[in-house]
């Protein structure tokens, strides 16, 4: 099938063989030509999403033919092009971005409704969301920071900044650490009377502890099932103190060494400290990833 003119493809439905034609028309740089292509994309895009459907619904065997078939393909078709070219639709985001990489005029972006399309607003939908709004585990976009966390980013940053000076330890890590842990200063651990323990970053009281704990109903990963244990933590005389624990242990033992290599990523880090066993939760990198990047959007914003 092949394609004359402008005014002839108005009329034709989408045809994935005609897409080299399509390309030869957008090429030619006419803003009226990039239009009709980004319409006829939109039109085969859309067939093939009803193609899908239909064939994704059982079929009851009574009245289905080879002709019916062609005749449902043929309408699908048609439908596909009334569907196509309505205002602020894939169609116009289609022909903004042909008409970026091409160095076209841009083409007339207001709707036969006589609505305007902000091409400014498509261009930032057609974006992806930046590293630190992002979770490196599953690619979805985070939520917003909320006050509770910019807060508790603020209060503890003035420490965590000279723990990096010290040590090298990132402080928007420490601190996207320490907030997952004790997300974001409302579950602190206490110590028996309700004190604060003033560990912010979940370091157990191990044999060789000699300073003060705090005993805690904790959730613990038994071959990947969630079991409630009572365990032994460590308590701090301040938030300093556990700040400088962190980077003791991070820094010294070499259980996280591999970690310490990985300062140049969050998701890096974060995997470093699950493979070295610094949690049970087998999605405490995915976990932590995210509120490493969550702090880092809010100091960025802070700054």
């Amino acid at each position: 099938m092949g394609y004359g003119s402008i005014s002839n493809m108005q009329s034709l439905a989408a045809d994935a063989q005609s897409l080299g034609t399509l390309k030869m028309e957008a090429g030619k740089n006419s803003p009226a030509a990039i239009k009709e292509t980004a319409k006829q994309f939109e039109s085969l895009f859309m067939r093939e999403l009803m193609k899908s459907m239909r064939e994704a619904t059982m079929k009851s065997g009574m009245l289905d033919s080879p002709g019916g078939d062609l005749g449902t393909d043929l309408l699908d078709q048609q439908f596909a092009v009334q569907m196509s070219g309505q205002p602020g639709g894939l169609s116009d985001m289609i022909a903004l971005q042909l008409t970026r990489q091409m160095g076209a005029a841009a083409p007339d972006a207001t709707g036969a409704a006589g609505k305007n399309l902000n091409p400014a607003s498509t261009v930032r939908a057609q974006k992806m969301p930046d590293s630190a709004a992002v979770s490196a585990a599953g690619g979805k976009a985070s939520r917003a920071p909320t006050e509770s966390q910019s807060n508790f980013v603020q209060q503890h940053s003035q420490v965590a900044n000279e723990i990096e000076r010290n040590t090298g330890i990132p402080a928007g890590f420490m601190l996207g650490q320490a907030g997952h842990e004790t997300g974001w200063g409302k579950h602190e651990i206490k110590v028996k009377g309700g004190a604060p323990s003033h560990n912010l970053f979940g370091i157990k009281a191990g044999a060789g502890w000699t300073g003060k704990t705090a005993d805690v109903t904790t959730t613990e990963y038994v071959n990947g099932t969630p079991q409630k244990r009572v365990a032994r933590f460590r308590a701090y005389d301040s938030y300093a103190d556990a700040f400088k624990d962190y980077a003791r242990m991070i820094s010294e033992s070499p259980r996280y060494a591999k970690a310490r290599e990985q300062t140049g990523s969050a998701q890096a880090f974060a995997n470093g400290l699950q493979k070295a066993g610094y949690a049970t939760d087998p999605e405490y990198a995915a976990k932590l990833s995210r509120a490493i990047n969550t702090t880092l959007q809010i100091r960025r914003a802070q700054a």
